[in-house]
C-alpha cells in the first residue's frame, strides 16, 4: 500500500504533461515549454501542506517509439512485463524515453496520461493507450484543452473509453482550485485501494484553502487599518513654504501607502505560491494603475452617488461630502495644522484642507489619515482583485493574459464595492470610524465584523459568486 498516493503523469511530447504537473502541484518553477521533449528524465513533485507530503506526481518525458514498445509488449506479455521490459532495454538508446517513462508505473504510481485535445486522434496514440491498459495499472486519461479554435474532445473521449477507467477534460491553463479539487475526485474512482487515500488528499487540500483564505482575510484587514490609520506630520519652520512642504508630506505619505499595499500584495501572492518574479497581470488590468491614478479613482471604489450617501452618513462636513461626491478624484489626504497656512487657502475645493489652528507645539503641517470614504473602498476592491489574481491564476500558465475576466465600460465599476448591500456598507462605514479614532473601544469589534465581511467576499470570489 502506497504511503502517499503517487501518479506518473504520461503522453506524448508537448502534450501539456509538465504544465498539467505544475497546475496540480502548485509549483510555478517547474520548466514548462512548446518545445517538443523538453523533460527528459523523469522528476518527482510532492504537494506538501503543513510540513507534510499529500500526494505526488512525477512529470516525465514523452513516449517516443511506441509502437516498436507495444510490439515487444504484445510478445513478452505477464504481470511483471513493464520490470522486464526496463530491465532489457535500460542501456538501449532507442528505448531511453520510454525505460525513463515507465519507470515510476513499474515503481507503483497510477496512471495520468495527458493529450492535447486540439489535435486529431493518431496510431501512435492508440499505441501509447495499449501500453498503458496493458500496464494493469489505475489509470486516468486527461484531455487538456489546449486551443479555444480547434476542439478534437468527442473523438479522444470515444476512444479513451476502450483503455481508460475514468476520463476527465481539464485545462491546466485555467484551473482554479474547484477544478483540481474535482480532478482529485476523479483520481478516487479509478482504484478502490487508493479511495481511501485520495479522500485523505482532498481533505488536506479543502482545509489547506480555508487556511490561505483565512490568512489573505487577516492581511487584508491588517493592509488596510495601515493605510487608513497612517498620517504624517512635520513642523512648519521659518521661512518655510506650507504649500511646499505640504507636496514633500504628500510624497511620501503616497509611497507609505503603496508599500503597505504592496506588502499586503506580497503575502497574499506567497499563500497561493506564485514564485516566479516576473508574474504578470493582465495587460489592462486596473491594477497595472497607481493607486492616487485617476483611472484607480474612476474605476473602482463607490459610484457618485453611493460616495456621496456614504459621506453624508459617516457625518462629514460640506467638503467631505464634496470630496466623495467627486469620485474620490481629491483623495481627501490633506490635512493641516497651524496658522500659517494662508498660501494653501488656493488648494481648498482640489486639496480639502482641515481647519488651521496653532497649538503649543507651534504650526505643523499634516497629510493624512485619509478622510475620504471612498479610500476605503478602493484599498478594498484593490486588494480583492488582487485575491482574483492569484487564487485563480492556474501555476501550469506561462503566457501573459491580455484582458481581464470582462470589458468595463466608461464611467462603469470595476470592482465588488458597488454590488455590497445596505448591512456590508454600513459594516464598511463602522470600520472605516474605527480607524479614524484609532484606539476607540468598540474598534476591535468593528474590525471583527469587517474581517467577516471580507472573508465572506473572498469565498463569494472563490466560488464565483463575484467575478471583479
Amino acid at each position: 500500500m502506497m504511503e502517499i498516493p503517487e501518479f506518473a503523469v504520461l503522453g506524448h511530447p508537448n502534450e501539456g504533461k509538465s504544465s498539467v504537473v505544475s497546475t496540480l502541484t502548485e509549483d510555478d518553477r517547474i520548466q514548462v515549454s512548446p518545445v517538443p521533449g523538453e523533460t527528459r528524465v523523469s522528476k518527482s513533485y510532492s504537494v506538501t501542506m503543513d510540513d507534510r507530503q499529500v500526494i505526488r506526481f512525477v512529470d516525465t518525458p514523452g513516449f517516443q517509439v511506441p509502437r516498436q514498445t507495444l510490439s515487444w509488449f504484445r510478445k513478452n506479455p505477464g504481470q511483471d512485463m513493464v520490470a522486464r521490459f526496463i530491465t532489457e532495454h535500460e542501456k538501449d538508446p532507442f528505448f531511453a524515453d520510454e525505460c525513463e517513462l515507465l519507470t515510476p508505473v513499474a515503481n507503483g504510481a497510477g496512471i495520468i496520461y495527458v493529450v492535447d485535445g486540439s489535435r486529431p486522434v493518431r496510431e501512435d496514440d492508440l499505441a501509447e493507450m495499449e501500453i498503458l491498459r496493458l500496464t494493469g495499472r489505475p489509470r486516468m486519461a486527461v484531455i487538456n484543452a489546449k486551443s479555444d479554435t480547434r476542439d478534437n474532445t468527442t473523438a479522444w473521449k470515444e476512444e479513451f473509453r476502450k483503455f481508460f477507467n475514468v476520463v476527465r477534460v481539464f485545462n491546466s491553463n485555467q484551473a482554479d482550485f474547484y477544478e483540481r479539487i474535482r480532478l482529485l475526485e476523479s483520481l478516487k474512482a479509478i482504484d478502490q485501494d487508493i479511495e481511501p487515500l485520495m479522500e485523505g488528499v482532498i481533505n488536506a487540500f479543502n482545509m489547506e484553502w480555508e487556511k490561505r483564505n483565512r490568512m489573505a482575510c487577516a492581511y487584508i484587514v491588517h493592509g488596510m487599518e495601515q493605510a487608513l490609520t497612517f498620517s504624517l506630520s512635520r513642523r512648519l519652520k521659518s521661512g518655510m513654504d506650507p504649500v511646499t512642504l505640504k507636496e514633500d508630506l504628500t510624497r511620501e505619505y503616497q509611497e507609505k501607502i503603496r508599500d503597505i499595499e504592496q506588502k499586503m500584495f506580497g503575502h497574499i501572492r506567497s499563500l497561493f505560491r506564485h514564485h516566479l518574479y516576473d508574474y504578470p497581470l493582465p495587460a489592462c488590468s486596473i491594477l497595472r494603475h497607481d493607486l492616487f491614478s485617476d483611472q484607480t479613482w474612476e474605476m473602482l471604489g463607490l459610484t457618485r452617488a453611493q460616495a456621496a450617501t456614504a459621506g453624508a452618513v459617516l457625518g462629514g462636513t460640506l467638503g467631505a461630502v464634496l470630496d466623495t461626491a467627486a469620485a474620490g478624484l481629491t483623495f481627501g489626504i490633506f490635512t493641516a495644522i497651524g496658522s500659517a497656512l494662508g498660501a494653501g487657502s488656493a488648494l481648498v475645493g482640489i486639496r480639502r484642507l482641515a481647519n488651521a489652528s496653532s497649538g503649543l507645539g507651534g504650526d505643523r503641517v499634516q497629510v493624512g489619515p485619509n478622510e475620504n470614504i471612498q479610500f476605503l473602498y478602493i484599498l478594498l476592491d484593490r486588494a480583492l482583485l488582487y485575491y482574483t489574481h492569484m487564487s485563480r491564476r492556474a501555476h501550469g500558465r506561462r503566457d501573459v493574459p491580455q484582458r481581464e475576466s470582462h470589458l468595463v465600460s466608461k464611467g462603469e465599476k470595476a470592482g465588488i464595492s458597488t454590488l455590497l448591500t445596505q448591512k456590508q456598507v454600513r459594516i464598511c462605514l463602522e470600520f472605516f470610524k474605527a480607524c479614524r479614532k484609532k484606539n476607540s473601544a468598540s474598534g476591535k469589534n468593528h474590525s471583527q465584523s469587517f474581517s467577516r465581511l471580507v472573508a465572506s467576499l473572498l469565498e463569494d470570489i472563490l466560488k464565483r459568486r463575484f467575478n471583479p
